[in-house]
Parts: structure tokens; C-alpha cells; sequence
């Protein structure tokens, strides 16, 4: 892509924050450029034609001018929506909200990802449309464990590779270890068959072709503890959000 482009473009908004006193700064994940920060020019005052373009939760068609390395900057929302649901559901609102916060943090600026582009759109879709967003976001935290460079062994045992045994998840040969080898890791997490039969599943499915999936409390409470421990441990990030959605399930309780 050129130092300044102007282009139609396809674009998710992850966040935005106020900038000065009328202007805001909004970032988007968009399909063609990855993701860009843009420079909204009077976006706080009273009757901003473009308000409805960028509030929270928005997606769609914009036309603007994208520059490679400063701000970009938005001149009109062409075709947008929002996910209505997730708007109006704090709860769906905090699982959405992480869900953008990994992707806007496993990836650098300005770098095309089209498939990450999909499966955001994906995600936030099916959250909005009543499928379960723990789930969902499950399985955005272990698809993207990759692009953090934690990359657990899934397929089959990390020893011997067999892949028609029964499996727990150790942490110290870096994924899944058949029963033949439970012997060499006192610290392996005693996982039910059920969570790692989730795990494998969740790690390869396309969000673009899932329906509904029902998983019980006790194995999403599992993938939980174990997604939790990969992320504290091997990622080592801790980001507001996801403290943020904790706090909520807590209330829950």
C-alpha cells in the first residue's frame, strides 16, 4: 500500500477515545489494512453527521484515506451497521470487548489480516445472535495462542504422537500427553476427556461455519481454568478487559 491511500474499506471498530476537546480517535480493524487508528475531526460535537458511523460496536463500508504510518482519517460512513445486541447486553458488550482486545494486541498495526478480519466478524456476529459467548470466545483465545507464539501441541500426544489414547494437558511438554506418558508429568492438569475433546474442536473450527454449540458448565468452567493458566503463564498478558469480564461472571455467581 502506498504512504497515503484513498480507498473504500471494510472496517470492524475495536475502541475509540476522546482526543482534545471536540475530535476523537477511533480504531478500526479494517479488511484491507489492517488495523488503523483514525483522526474523527469534530467527532464529539452536537449533531456530528457521522455519529451513528462510529459508535461502539460498529462494522461496515466507509470511504477515507489511509496513510501507512500517521493517522487515517474517515470521510464517510457508506454502508455501516452495529451489533445491536451486544450494545444493549453489558455482559455480551465485556466478551466482545476481549475478544477485540486480543485481536487489536496479537497483531502489529498496519498489517493486513484478512482471516483474523473474518473471523472477528464471525464472532461478534454469532455472540450477537444468541450463541454462547463463552464459547465463541474460547475459541478466539485458543485459535489465537499461535499469534502470541504459544503454540500447544493439540493433535496428539507432544511425546509419542498418538492420537488414539486418552489425553491431559501438560504444561510442561507444551500440549496434550497421551495416558501412556502421565507418569512424567506429577503436574498435569487431570483434565476430563470432554474439556480436551472441546479443546481439539475449538482449536480448528471455522467461526464462519459454526451453528450452536452446547458445552455444560463444568467443561466450560475447565477450559476456563486451563485457558486462564496458558494465558497468565505462557502469553503473559493481562489486559482491563478481560479483568473487566471476570468481574462481571463474578456478579453472576
Amino acid at each position: 500500500m502506498d504512504s497515503q491511500t484513498y480507498m473504500n474499506f471494510r472496517g470492524i471498530l475495536l475502541y475509540r477515545k476522546n482526543f482534545k476537546e471536540n475530535d476523537m480517535l477511533v480504531k478500526f480493524l479494517t479488511a484491507e489494512a489492517g488495523k488503523k487508528m483514525f483522526f474523527i475531526r469534530g467527532a464529539r460535537k452536537r449533531g456530528f453527521k457521522m455519529m451513528a458511523d462510529i459508535l461502539p460496536f460498529t462494522y461496515g463500508t466507509y470511504s477515507g484515506k489511509i496513510n501507512a504510518e500517521n493517522l487515517s482519517y474517515i470521510y464517510s460512513g457508506l454502508d455501516t451497521d452495529h451489533y445491536e445486541n451486544i450494545s444493549e447486553d453489558i455482559f455480551l458488550n465485556a466478551y466482545a470487548t476481549y475478544i477485540m482486545s486480543l485481536v487489536d494486541v496479537a497483531f502489529p498495526d498496519s498489517t493486513p489480516i484478512p482471516h483474523w478480519f473474518n473471523q472477528l466478524f464471525a464472532a461478534l456476529r454469532l455472540i450477537d445472535n444468541g450463541v454462547d459467548p463463552e464459547v465463541i470466545t474460547n475459541i478466539c483465545e485458543i485459535q489465537l495462542l499461535g499469534e502470541f507464539g504459544v503454540q500447544p501441541e493439540l493433535r496428539g500426544c507432544a511425546i509419542c504422537g498418538r492420537t488414539d489414547l486418552n489425553f491431559d494437558y501438560s504444561e510442561s511438554y507444551g500440549g496434550l500427553i497421551c495416558q501412556n506418558h502421565f507418569h512424567l508429568d506429577a503436574n498435569r492438569l487431570h483434565l476430563d476427556q470432554k474439556t480436551i475433546y472441546y479443546l481439539r474442536r475449538f482449536s480448528i473450527i471455522d467461526l464462519n461455519k459454526l451453528g450452536n454449540v452446547n458445552v455444560n458448565d463444568n467443561t466450560k468452567q475447565n477450559l476456563r481454568m486451563l485457558l486462564d493458566k496458558i494465558y497468565s503463564d505462557s502469553v503473559g498478558i493481562h489486559l482491563k478487559s478481560k479483568s473487566f469480564l471476570d468481574q462481571m461472571n463474578d456478579l453472576r455467581l
